[in-house]
């Protein structure tokens, strides 16, 4: 079994290429994220392993039901937000464009899966006209939780929940528990003009409240993504 109880039958980049003879028109999910600060209680890479679980409960999910591999993630994005901060490191709109289109290019279908919510990052992903799990879409975000709907959900209640549900050990929990709640609306600030954490008030690069983080919250919350990603991978295999 892989990480998280998965069978490494569903993960691509665990395989010997014999196990992969057949399987080419399996579904192939894409998970996205990136390297950047969050908070000083959680780990920089949290958008990533945050779509890598989502979708490893949904290819289990799916495994009796039809062909699903989980391809090696992408840990780079398009974060320029948190560079007041040591730790982030930022692609291109144009090199996200160029590596997903490559990676993609000879697979049959793929489903990209993407926790970096930065808009530019957003923008990109959805302009590839791939099938995309976009959480920021209404009718997805108002399945999620509060706070992620109030727009404070970068390394608050929301994200931290999700990383303690799969790697508590990445996250500084003794620290956790003496941040305040910091309810800044991220997408109203960057509406308002606001380029950086520190100008939208994250003046420890995070949002919400990490403090009520609970690894039984975050193991809700993947329940709620996967079932979203399960929903759209049917609807690429129909």
């Amino acid at each position: 079994m892989g990480e998280s109880g998965v069978s490494n039958k569903l993960l691509l980049g665990e395989l010997a290429y014999p196990a992969l003879e057949g399987r080419a028109g399996a579904v192939h999910l894409l998970p996205l994220g990136a390297t950047e600060p969050h908070g000083p209680h959680a780990p920089l890479v949290t958008d990533t392993l945050i779509s890598v679980g989502i979708c490893r409960r949904a290819a289990e999910r799916l495994r009796d039901e039809m062909d699903v591999l989980v391809l090696p993630e992408v840990s780079y994005g398009v974060t320029r937000y948190g560079s007041d901060f040591p730790g982030g490191i930022s692609i291109g709109e144009e090199t996200l464009r160029s590596l997903v289109t490559d990676i993609c290019s000879g697979l049959e279908r793929v489903v990209l899966v993407n926790s970096h919510l930065e808009p530019e990052q957003v923008w990109t992903l959805r302009e590839l006209a791939l099938p995309l799990l976009d959480v920021t879409r209404r009718a997805n975000a108002e399945r999620l939780t509060d706070e992620f709907r109030a727009g404070a959900g970068h390394a608050g209640r929301y994200e931290t929940s999700l990383v303690l549900a799969d790697r508590p050990d990445l996250v500084d929990q003794a620290r956790m528990a003496t941040l305040e709640a910091n309810m800044v609306n991220m997408p109203e600030a960057i509406r308002s003009g606001k380029t950086s954490f520190v100008a939208m008030g994250m003046d420890q690069a995070y949002a919400g409240a990490p403090a009520d983080a609970t690894a039984e919250e975050g193991e809700r919350t993947f329940e709620t993504l996967a079932e979203m990603l399960v929903e759209l991978i049917r609807e690429v295999a129909a």
